[in-house]
């Protein structure tokens, strides 16, 4: 058979493969249309606004990459806002980490109550983000706050949680570590997908509890543990809605969040060019932290069926 020939069969095959395979295309088809006029047209658009002068009223101007050069060399705002969401990246994505496992390990082990106690701790991550401030407004405040009420028993005069400067953004950082049951959640799931086997294999052979933890735990919850990771980089540098409703930025800018920053230049100047421009800034940024993670979890997730050779390179 010649190559045109396998090339016509092929091609024929294809045709004929098509009416079998059109039910699934039919029910995917309602995600198909909702990711291209929902989520990939509307990124695609942004990236064109952010090469524009784009007011919300008014003509629209062409002005290439001059939002970005604003940005970058004469906006100090922009810096500012980088700055502390780094800062508040810094703290909360290994303390979600973190206590998010440590939750998840003593649901894992519990016998009495484990439905209960799995519920409650999951059920703040499905508050909306409204109720969610208001619930903490009312512990912060330094008037009527159940926090200071609580210092006051014990004789401490409360600080004002939202009106300090060096406390509103340790305010914000407690109230976001509040929802970390769906980061528990994940965690619970691989904890329970272990090989119980292991465990025993290594009780028998008279490994310690703490190097279980180190040698299994761990190591088999890599792929759960980077997923993690990379999303709570993104729900980092996407805080909004606390911050904006606590403190609206304040005090003295101090829990000025880059996504208030893009919030601000879209809904408060009407820049929406400008604010098109901060956002592909932050998924540059967000892509390439979550890139170096994913390099730098080569050395320390492992994959069921993984073979890791000696140069340091994992095959399956």
């Amino acid at each position: 058979m010649t190559h045109k020939d396998a090339t016509t069969v092929a091609a024929k095959k294809r045709r004929s493969a098509l009416p079998d395979h059109l039910p699934a295309y039919l029910f995917i088809s309602p995600w198909i249309l909702g990711f291209l006029f929902f989520t990939l047209g509307p990124l695609l658009f942004s990236l064109t606004m952010s090469f524009y002068d784009w007011p919300v009223v008014g003509a629209r101007t062409f002005v290439g990459l001059k939002n970005y050069r604003t940005m970058l060399f004469d906006d100090p705002q922009f810096w500012d806002s980088l700055w502390i969401t780094v800062k508040f990246a810094a703290i909360y994505v290994p303390f979600n980490i973190v206590m998010s496992f440590l939750i998840a390990l003593l649901l894992h082990h519990a016998t009495v109550w484990s439905g209960f106690f799995r519920t409650a701790f999951y059920l703040p991550s499905v508050i909306s983000g409204v109720a969610l401030v208001t619930i903490w407004s009312w512990i912060y405040s330094r008037q009527y706050g159940l926090l200071n009420f609580m210092l006051s028993l014990v004789g401490i005069d409360g600080p004002n949680w939202l009106g300090d400067p060096g406390l509103a953004i340790i305010a914000i950082l407690i109230a976001s570590l509040w929802g970390f049951g769906g980061t528990m959640l994940i965690l619970l799931t691989g904890l329970k997908a272990i090989p119980k086997e292991l465990y025993e294999a290594a009780t028998v052979s008279g490994i310690p509890g703490w190097a279980q933890m180190l040698f299994i735990t761990l190591p088999m919850l890599g792929p759960m543990l980077l997923f993690t990771f990379i999303t709570s980089i993104i729900a980092a540098f996407q805080q909004l809605t606390i911050a904006l409703l606590l403190t609206k930025g304040g005090p003295l800018g101090s829990t000025y969040f880059f996504a208030m920053y893009i919030y601000d230049n879209a809904f408060k100047y009407f820049d929406m060019g400008y604010a098109a421009a901060g956002s592909w800034v932050m998924f540059l940024i967000v892509l390439a932290l979550s890139l170096l993670v994913m390099r730098w979890s080569a050395a320390w997730v492992y994959y069921e069926g993984e073979v890791r050779e000696k140069g340091g390179e994992n095959h399956a």
